[in-house]
């Protein structure tokens, strides 16, 4: 058998509440060779049984067990001597990892020659008494990796300093150090602190440190304040411990420096707890006494005070209530179906709903606002459970922006639009742009502990809005529960579409080697076209793919519409400007010369990105309800040439019984779904379909009858959202279990 990369060393003692997820979380690494010891420490509840469980179904688990119970420094010294792997990972039986970080921090190491290497700790609390917070200052969390050495770890590891507390994180130990009957081993004689113990005597004996900024461990807390953490025994182990490196290595004088004055923070702890007791105690006598011969532990008492006060106001999640739910994760702006990838979105929550789920929406970025101060929250964003957004306040149905900067942006916008008006052309030049999609920014530190404060309380399946969201699912710390990701469109088909029409994708261009591993981030992936379905189960095999159309409800009759009425609808988006400039420009002057008196209705905000239009064209902007546009148009129109989607207008096309004129381009995917669609590939053949359906109403009545079989037989909410659905059903994680 091929030696594994990585041994994950955990130790376990009673531990059944958490060892599920954690050893999920570990099986769920994207480095495969790897393998996963777990030490039971003579456990008396179930999670051995659990353990057990989890190996029948995964071979890379392993198990060493006691009946005595011996402590965790013990286990992981068992552990150790087991172990195979080139790097050795020590992992609590109650934390959890993200699926990237042994790659991670392993290509770190060998690339800069580190012997031991560890990431940021995101430190997080079940029960709601603190948020979500790294442990690394921001300082260091926002910059290069850092070497470190023995002094300056020593000096990270001050009791109840202000600096980093480094011996909280759990780094990856270069198995040969480990090696050889002389070779360090953990303390046993200390029940805490241990893992500074084991690093600090691997420095000392010349390892190399290195201490990068990813935030890519979860450590889970369970005690309510330090001093329940530090005991007295506690603290005389950790003391002798340090005496005992002292007394066996030759120390540099820096190093010297900063052990001693650990040792004296260590005393300035015992001193503080011993007061503590006596307080507690009502040793009255004694606490003034103890007080009085250590005053720097007496100042300590702030800690206490500190604690109370936080708990006070800190507030817990508020746990899901029974029956199903779903949490989606998104970076678009949701108001409505106020635009196709919206309406799709909204499509997809009222399936589950309908069956009794219930759907949270968050929002952990406060980018998704744009340039948009005030967002009005339409009649559809009622069926959420819960919103929560990050960076803006609720009032009644609105949310409002937080940033000032929103406003400044907001104000500018109008500044130029007004400036362009009156002729200048260059109007407020970057001030004056779009705001970039938020779905593909780079998420932020404070996006994703945003998820990880809120989507644990929203419970069941989490969906992932876009592939670029999927690197907020771990952050969920829900290793066990369903994932999906919702794709929207193929993203790396676009750029060669985007580069032949000589323009850039409005929200970001991806390889198909980076789409794939984005969409690997989830357990189901679901598509919204067949061809996209089958690409995807090419390059992911083992991954559910769920194929979800949009659906719409399709109307009684056919409806053909006025005589040389046409519409267009389109939201802001690249491929809508760029196809309706393209109709304007090159198709509209051939209508126009065959039809005098046709007419244009632009609706949706491509409309007036478009730029200038020529006549004819009526621009109506965004429109609360399209029904009585669609039930006048004659023609419906879809000059897409790019980055085609979701066929989310064309669909509520043919659910509305119209007769329809589009390229190849917006019929990819739907091919031999869309019946009665008449497809047009360059200008003169577009203008002259048009043409024909203007001047012939009983063609327009038959072409809409064929839509509108195609929108019952293939785009009903049944028939589009019954596997996804079915996906989505609940399991024993899922529900918490």
């Amino acid at each position: 058998m091929t030696a594994p990369i990585v041994t994950i060393v955990m130790a376990n003692h009673n531990g059944a509440r958490h060892i599920e997820d954690a050893l999920a979380s570990a099986l769920a690494q994207t480095m495969r060779q790897i393998e996963v010891i777990v030490a039971d420490d003579g456990s008396v509840d179930d999670s051995l049984d659990r353990v057990r469980r989890m190996q029948a179904t995964d071979g890379r688990v392993r198990v060493i067990a006691w009946t005595c119970n011996s402590g965790a420094a013990a286990a992981r010294n068992r552990a150790l001597a087991e172990a195979r792997g080139r790097w050795i990972a020590i992992m609590d039986s109650d934390d959890l990892m993200h699926p990237c970080r042994l790659a991670r921090l392993v290509a770190a190491a060998e690339q800069d020659g580190a012997d031991i290497v560890a990431d940021d700790a995101m430190a997080f609390d079940d029960a709601g008494r603190s948020p979500p917070h790294g442990l690394l200052p921001r300082s260091w969390a926002e910059g290069p990796p850092r070497w470190i050495d023995a002094a300056a770890y020593a000096r990270a590891n001050h009791l109840y300093a202000a600096g980093p507390p480094l011996g909280y994180l759990k780094p990856l130990i270069r198995s040969a150090l480990l090696s050889g009957p002389a070779a360090p081993r953990y303390n046993q004689a200390m029940s805490i602190a241990e893992d500074y113990d084991l690093i600090q005597r691997l420095l000392l004996r010349g390892a190399r440190m290195q201490v990068t900024p990813d935030l890519t461990y979860f450590y889970r807390r369970h005690a309510a304040s330090l001093s329940h953490r530090l005991s007295l025994a506690a603290l005389d182990g950790m003391l002798a411990a340090d005496r005992a490196i002292a007394a066996t290595f030759t120390l540099t004088a820096p190093v010297e420096a900063a052990l001693a004055a650990r040792r004296s923070s260590i005393r300035t702890a015992i001193g503080y707890e011993t007061l503590v007791q006596h307080l507690k105690a009502r040793r009255w006598a004694r606490a003034f006494g103890a007080a009085a011969a250590q005053p720097r532990s007496a100042a300590l008492l702030h800690l206490v005070l500190r604690e109370r006060i936080r708990r006070g106001f800190a507030r817990s999640p508020a746990p899901a209530a029974a029956g199903q739910h779903a949490c989606i994760i998104s970076r678009q702006r949701i108001s409505g179906a106020t635009r196709g990838s919206t309406a799709y979105l909204l499509g997809l929550r009222d399936a589950p709903r309908a069956r009794g789920c219930k759907v949270h929406l968050l929002q952990p970025s406060p980018r998704t606002m744009g340039r948009v101060p005030v967002l009005r929250l339409g009649a559809e964003m009622g069926g959420f459970e819960t919103i929560r957004h990050r960076g803006t306040v609720r009032i009644g149905a609105s949310l409002i922006a937080l940033d000032p900067r929103v406003w400044a942006w907001a104000a500018a916008g109008t500044l130029d639009r007004i400036a362009r008006g009156a002729g200048i052309a260059a109007g407020l030049g970057a001030w004056g742009a779009r705001a970039p999609y938020a779905v593909a920014l780079p998420w932020t530190r404070d996006d994703l502990l945003f998820v990880a404060r809120h989507a644990p309380a929203c419970g069941g399946v989490l969906l992932a809005d876009y592939a670029f969201t999927t690197a907020a699912l771990p952050y969920a710390l829900r290793p066990r529960s369903r994932s999906a990701v919702i794709m929207h469109d193929r993203f790396s088909s676009r750029p060669e579409q985007f580069r032949a029409l000589g323009t850039a994708d409005s929200v970001a261009e991806l390889d198909a080697a980076r789409e794939t591993e984005l969409l690997g981030g989830a357990e189901i992936v679901v598509a919204i076209q067949a061809h996209e379905a089958r690409w995807v189960s090419e390059r992911l095999p083992g991954r559910r793919v769920v194929l979800a159309p949009m659906a719409v409800v399709p109307a009684h009759r056919p409806q053909p519409g006025q005589d040389d009425v046409l519409l267009f609808v389109g939201s802001d988006t690249v491929p809508n400007i760029e196809g309706l400039r393209w109709f304007a420009g090159q198709v509209w002057p051939l209508v126009r010369a065959g039809a005098p008196l046709a007419i244009l209705h632009v609706a949706g905000s491509a409309g007036g990105a478009a730029g200038p239009l020529p006549g004819g064209i009526v621009v109506h902007g965004v429109v609360a309800d399209l029904g009585p546009l669609y039930a006048a148009a004659a023609v419906v129109v879809s000059p897409l040439r790019a980055g085609s989607g979701l066929k989310i207008k064309l669909i509520e096309a043919l659910g509305h019984g119209k007769a329809v004129v589009a390229t190849p381009i917006t019929l990819q995917g739907v091919e031999d779904l869309a019946d009665g669609v008449v497809v047009a590939a360059d200008a003169p053949a577009f203008a002259s379909e048009v043409l024909r359906l203007l001047s012939d109403r009983a063609l327009r009545q038959t072409r809409g009858a064929l839509a509108l079989a195609a929108a019952h037989r293939s785009f009903s909410p049944a028939a589009c959202y019954a596997d996804f659905c079915a996906a989505l059903a609940p399991s024993a994680a899922d529900q918490g279990g």
